[in-house]
């Protein structure tokens, strides 16, 4: 018999804030956390905008000496990690370690550390490499930061899918868990890249948005949407089996009832125009759930405000759900609000999700002013939506090289 996994801890570091409080505060009300640049000088730089993490302090979640041996995705992964470790109430002492497991992935990994220390190495030489380099760079050591603080000595995990990555830890645990082989997992994805080599690399693939004004930079679904916008952060949850949960009394937030994973194999960076993959993805989520689409309340689009992306992803709602239904759901991007943060992305957005269901409130996607004939689905604009009877979310996660992630998310009605 299958099992059910509900989510039992919440964990976030963003742009928005640095708590999942102030992270859903931001998204109910609409807030821009994108602003200009302060961890590097961009006077040569074209563009000169991100969403950063602000006054995120460290030492809150580890010692002094963690934070010089980690580069920062690991940090935001460990402080999200530790948010939601102590949020699940989950008594290790209690617990058979073996059956709690870590997945959390990172898109680019330790990129900063890696900037860093080849500039280090071209002008001071080999022998001035930090020791700590290869551990500081690979991206699995998010998961392990998590795992050894917390004790879970089950299956300890990195999954690197791009933009889906975060999406796939999330639906791995899911499936984990689902089938019986772990009792809870820490999922999610952390990421650090906004730095030089980060913001060329994608300036020159012609991937950001060049706008100046960062308050009106990232617009997604709109007609004059010219790129996305680059955001650090993480997102932790705690997946849990149902009946797990139930024993020791765990506050649940919902619950996990469908996930759905494709590849375009058409392109390295661009969709699939048409949206076929993607809109398999949903319905695999939707089938895994056991609804229809008429059932879906919410669409978390991965809506990252590039031309190409916003229009296939309209596409494939529309071919997920069919013309009529998908006019009927309202969808929105909180990357409007929180910038792109990559590999993190899918985590952030499902905690969205969920404080979507739980609290009956859809959050907006701001700065859309220009409809878009090709875009033009209700994307809940500007101003967040009071909806009680909200009952099932979609968070899609589309990634480069064509990773299409989706989850479904069912209000937690204590039964």
């Amino acid at each position: 018999m299958e099992r059910r996994c509900v989510i039992t801890g919440l964990g976030a570091v963003t742009p928005l804030g640095n708590t999942v409080d102030e992270y859903w505060d931001g998204l109910r009300n609409g807030v821009c956390g994108i602003d200009y640049i302060t961890k590097f000088d961009t006077t040569d730089f074209k563009v000169k905008i991100a969403a950063e993490v602000k006054d995120f302090d460290a030492e809150q979640y580890m010692s002094k000496k963690d934070v010089k041996r980690n580069d920062l995705f690991a940090i935001y992964g460990l402080g999200a990690g530790v948010q939601a470790f102590e949020d699940s109430g989950l008594d290790m002492e209690k617990e058979d370690t073996d059956r709690i497991g870590v997945i959390v992935g990172s898109g680019v990994g330790g990129l900063m550390t890696m900037e860093e220390q080849v500039q280090r190495m071209t002008e001071k030489g080999p022998s001035r490499v930090s020791p700590m380099f290869i551990t500081m760079t690979i991206g699995n050591m998010a998961a392990a930061n998590i795992a050894i603080r917390v004790g879970a000595t089950g299956m300890c995990q990195e999954i690197v899918t791009a933009c889906a990555t975060s999406t796939d830890c999330i639906g791995a645990a899911y499936r984990n868990i689902k089938h019986g082989y772990l009792d809870a997992c820490f999922a999610g994805g952390a990421e650090g890249a906004i730095c030089g080599i980060g913001v060329a690399g994608f300036t020159n693939l012609t991937a950001l948005s060049t706008e100046a004004d960062p308050k009106a930079a990232c617009k997604p679904f709109d007609k004059e949407r010219n790129g996305f916008v680059m955001g650090d952060g993480s997102g932790i949850l705690v997946l849990e089996e149902m009946e797990h949960a139930l024993a020791r009394g765990a506050k649940i937030y919902g619950e996990v009832v469908g996930y759905g994973a494709t590849g375009d194999a058409y392109h390295v960076t661009l969709p699939d125009p048409e949206g076929t993959g993607a809109a398999k993805a949903m319905k695999m989520a939707m089938e895994d759930a056991g609804i229809t689409p008429e059932q879906v309340s919410y669409i978390n689009a991965h809506g990252t405000s590039t031309h190409a992306n916003d229009a296939g992803e309209t596409k494939a709602i529309k071919k997920a759900m069919g013309e009529e239904t998908a006019r009927k759901i309202p969808i929105s991007s909180t990357k409007s609000m929180t910038g792109h943060l990559l590999g993190a992305a899918g985590a952030i957005e499902a905690i969205a999700c969920i404080k979507a269901l739980e609290q009956g409130f859809l959050p907006p996607t701001i700065n859309y002013h220009t409809r878009d004939e090709e875009c033009d689905l209700d994307y809940i604009p500007n101003e967040g939506r009071e909806d009680q009877s909200a009952m099932y979310a979609l968070s899609n996660s589309l990634g480069f090289g064509g990773h299409n992630g989706v989850l479904c998310f069912k209000k937690w009605t204590g039964k």
